[in-house]
């Protein structure tokens, strides 16, 4: 793992204290995870948002370094919209800023990144699409809900093993 985001992970987010209320809101998410690990089983996750531009690809990012940091194997993460969009720039930045290497490799209105935590890990693909799209899994994942818009407007998705929304502010209410 790159020094600078193991950094970001040790003296930021892993002191962070968890309230008991979030905790709960991602106990169906870890009981997935461990239930896949316990079967050994191939660990796939789709985060889902309205747009797939912000929330949905920090959670499919996070969530994969996540997996890498507390060696996790087989953990496979995507995102997806009710709509494709494009994957919005400071979001890229932002990721840059904790320590991953973002490099864009394909251009146009919807640009398609490579996200990488580690020099020998693969990347995590980042480019907005629908949630259904052939990119990602279509049978055995968690579908996690990550805003309350996915929410209503995705009541059923197909192929998910289970649906758990686990929801995130805006970012772009924070400036």
């Amino acid at each position: 793992m790159y020094k600078k985001l193991a950094d970001t992970i040790n003296n930021t987010i892993r002191i962070q204290n968890i309230s008991e209320e979030r905790q709960s809101v991602l106990q169906p998410l870890v009981d997935f995870v461990q239930q896949k690990v316990s079967d050994t089983q191939a660990i796939n996750v789709n985060f889902i948002c309205t747009h797939n531009s912000r929330r949905s690809h920090l959670a499919q990012v996070w969530a994969q370094v996540a997996a890498a940091y507390f060696n996790i194997a087989d953990v496979y993460c995507y995102s997806g919209g009710t709509e494709a969009t494009a994957l919005f720039p400071e979001v890229a930045a932002t990721l840059r800023d904790q320590g991953l290497a973002v490099f864009v490799i394909a251009g146009g209105s919807n640009p398609v990144y490579a996200v990488k935590y580690n020099d020998n890990a693969p990347a995590v693909i980042g480019f907005s699409k629908k949630y259904d799209s052939p990119f990602n899994p279509q049978s055995a994942f968690a579908a996690v809900m990550t805003c309350s818009q996915a929410g209503s407007g995705c009541p059923f998705i197909a192929g998910a093993e289970k649906r758990i929304p686990v929801t995130f502010e805006d970012p772009k209410d924070f400036g």
